[in-house]
């Protein structure tokens, strides 16, 4: 039988998944610039849920069994995954990063016969999903969200659109990381156990999962085709090869492992910064 602590994080677990589905009620609370105002308006982020309802459960902790208790659980919590993946996420979402991969869904666009406005789109349903597999599947999303909104969602005011596009992506990427056996979680979980290689994860499930995505992309083009080709196409023509600070910060988040060579290289771009600032003074 659970005990009284284990049934109080159920509680609130329970309370925290009903709060996210009502951050627009605490949003309108926001709106009427009450007393707390900015209460509401904290309670009315949907990423602050999980975070405001945890800090309740280590104070429900703390007062059912003692400070203590609380603060040995916290310790004994393992957060690199969590970790991993917002850092992942931020290196995904940088400028840089998002120019390279635009370089790279454009030259993949041009080699389908269609309007480069539905080649793009079909592009990033299909090819940055399946790119979860190699690059985890938060930085696909992220990578496929970014460019969407860059490329069709601020051009397009139709909101069915928007929740179709949204849809898909959510099913693409969670099939999408089943390509290799150490980049989506789901599958790092299970892969050790039973023996699944990349060979076997590509030959009886990543061949599926494919064809899967680029029916998924391909139907979701041919239903929203007037919507796309009324967009104003893709958006920035920009490219990180040809400007050298994008390159550095590329060469820079490529080597973030190497405790070395990331300082390095950030003091080498502060000192060029000063130069040019020195340059500029006299």
């Amino acid at each position: 039988m659970p005990n009284a602590l284990e049934l109080a994080a159920t509680v609130l677990f329970v309370v925290a998944v009903i709060h996210t589905f009502s951050v627009s009620a605490f949003a309108r609370l926001a709106l009427r610039a009450g007393r707390h105002a900015g209460l509401w308006r904290l309670l009315s982020e949907v990423e602050t849920v999980f975070g405001v309802w945890a800090f309740v459960l280590l104070a429900v902790m703390a007062l059912a069994g003692g400070v203590g208790q609380a603060i040995r659980y916290f310790d004994t919590r393992n957060f690199t995954e969590p970790a991993f993946v917002f850092a992942i996420m931020v290196v995904a979402a940088s400028r840089p990063i998002i120019e390279l991969v635009g370089l790279i869904m454009r030259f993949i666009a041009r080699l389908i016969p269609v309007r480069d406005e539905l080649a793009t789109f079909f592009v990033i349903l299909s090819f940055v999903p399946l790119s979860g597999s190699f690059i985890t599947e938060p930085a696909a999303m992220t990578l496929a969200a970014l460019l969407l909104r860059d490329a069709y969602f601020r051009h397009s005011t139709h909101t069915t659109f928007k929740y179709l596009t949204l849809g898909v992506l959510f099913v693409n990427v969670s099939i999408g990381g089943v390509l290799t056996s150490f980049a989506a979680p789901p599958v790092l979980m299970v892969a050790h156990t039973f023996g699944w290689d990349a060979v076997y994860m590509a030959t009886h499930f990543g061949w599926r999962a494919a064809l899967a995505t680029a029916v998924n992309a391909a139907a979701l083009t041919l239903i929203c085709r007037r919507h796309l080709l009324a967009a104003e196409g893709w958006g920035g023509r920009r490219g990180c090869a040809a400007n050298g600070t994008n390159a550095a910060i590329i060469v820079e988040t490529a080597g973030g492992a190497d405790g070395a060579t990331a300082p390095a290289l950030r003091g080498k771009q502060m000192a060029a910064a000063d130069q040019g600032k020195r340059r500029g003074v006299d």
